[in-house]
C-alpha cells in the first residue's frame, strides 16, 4: 500500500470511530455517564486498529467528549462550552476579518434570543441584565472594563432565552465577541454622542425584555445594532481626518 492509500484509510478509520461516538450519542444509545466498551471490543467493533483507535480516543478525550477513569474506563462525557470556544476563536481566527463575520453571527442569534428571553426570562435573569447595564454605565470611560461589561449584557440575554443551542453557538464565540467589544470602545469611548447612545439602547433593549415585548424587544435591538456601527464608522472617519499627516523625509 503506497503513502497515499494509507493515508485515506488512515482517515477512514478516524472518520469510522468519530461517527461511531456521534451517532450513537444522537441516537440516545450512549448518553452522558455511560462506560464505552473496552478498547478490543470496540477496535473489533469498527474494524480498526488499537493504536489508531487510542490515538482518535485520546483525541476526544482532550476535546471534552469522553473521560478516561483509571482502573475502571472510559465513559461519555459532558463537553466543556469552553473546549469548544478555543476550538471555534482557533479556526475563525486563520479567516480574514473574522470580526465583522462574527458581528452578523452574533446579530442572528441575539435576535432570536432576544425574543425568547421576551417570554422565559425570570426575575434572576432580568437582575443581572440590569446589573450588567449598571456596570456598563459605570465604565463608559474604560475601553477594556466597559467593553466586557457590554458584552457581559448582551450574553446575559442570551442566557435570559433559556435555549441551550443559541447559548452554547453563542459561548462558542465568547472569546471573539468580547475582544471586539473591546476593540469597538477604544474607537469610540471619547465620543459624548456615542457614549450617549450607548447607554440610551442599552436602556431600552433591556426595559423592552421587562415589558416583555418580543417585537419591540427585537426592534430596539436591530436599532442598537445599526445606530452603534453608524456612529462608530463616524467616530473612526474623524479620528483618523484628525490626525496629522506623516512627514516625507
Amino acid at each position: 500500500m503506497n503513502e497515499g492509500l494509507e493515508s485515506d484509510a488512515r482517515q477512514n478509520g478516524s472518520d469510522r470511530v468519530v461517527s461511531y461516538f456521534k451517532d450513537r450519542i444522537l441516537k440516545g444509545d450512549l448518553k452522558v455517564g455511560d462506560r464505552v466498551m473496552p478498547e478490543r471490543e470496540l477496535a473489533q467493533h469498527l474494524d480498526v486498529g488499537r493504536p489508531l483507535l487510542r490515538e482518535v480516543m485520546k483525541s476526544l478525550v482532550m476535546l471534552g467528549f469522553l473521560n478516561v477513569r483509571q482502573g475502571s474506563g472510559t465513559y461519555i462525557a459532558k463537553a466543556d462550552i469552553r473546549v469548544l470556544s478555543d476550538f471555534f476563536t482557533f479556526c475563525l481566527s486563520q479567516e480574514q476579518d473574522v470580526l465583522e463575520d462574527v458581528m452578523q453571527a452574533r446579530m442572528a442569534i441575539e435576535c432570536q434570543a432576544i425574543r425568547l428571553a421576551c417570554e422565559r426570562a425570570n426575575e434572576s435573569d432580568l437582575a443581572r441584565i440590569g446589573q450588567w447595564l449598571g456596570t456598563l454605565i459605570d465604565t463608559l470611560t474604560d475601553p477594556e472594563a466597559g467593553g466586557r461589561a457590554d458584552f457581559m449584557f448582551h450574553q446575559s440575554i442570551v442566557a435570559a432565552s433559556h435555549s441551550r443551542a443559541l447559548t452554547t453557538l453563542y459561548g462558542a464565540m465568547a472569546e471573539l465577541l468580547q475582544r471586539s467589544h473591546v476593540q469597538r470602545r477604544v474607537t469610540t469611548y471619547r465620543n459624548p454622542e456615542i457614549v450617549r447612545v450607548l447607554v440610551d439602547a442599552h436602556r431600552e433593549v433591556f426595559l423592552s425584555i421587562v415589558a416583555k415585548d418580543p417585537d419591540q424587544a427585537d426592534r430596539r435591538l436591530r436599532e442598537h445594532f445599526a445606530i452603534g456601527d453608524e456612529l462608530r464608522r463616524r467616530s473612526l472617519l474623524e479620528t483618523y481626518r484628525g490626525a496629522p499627516a506623516k512627514q516625507i523625509n
